[in-house]
C-alpha cells in the first residue's frame, strides 16, 4: 500500500471520530437544555451555554447543582 492512500484512510477516520464527538457533544446541549426545563430553577439556556463551552465541566455541574430533585 502507497503512504499516500495510507494517510488518506487515516483522515478518513480522524473525520469519522470528529462527526461523532460533534454529535455527543450536540446531543448533550440538547438533553441539558430540555432537562434544565422541567428540572431546574434557572434558566435551561444558561445551562446550555455552559454545557456548550465546557461540555465534560458543565454537565457535571448542571447534575451536581443544576438540577433539583423532585
Amino acid at each position: 500500500m502507497s503512504p499516500l492512500l495510507l494517510q488518506g484512510a487515516a483522515a478518513g477516520i480522524a473525520l469519522l471520530i470528529s462527526l461523532g464527538l460533534l454529535v455527543v457533544h450536540l446531543a448533550m446541549i440538547v438533553w441539558t437544555y430540555s432537562d434544565a426545563q422541567s428540572r431546574s430553577d434557572h434558566p435551561p439556556i444558561l445551562w446550555a451555554l455552559v454545557v456548550f463551552f465546557a461540555p465534560l465541566l458543565g454537565i457535571l455541574l448542571y447534575l451536581i447543582i443544576g438540577r433539583d430533585s423532585y
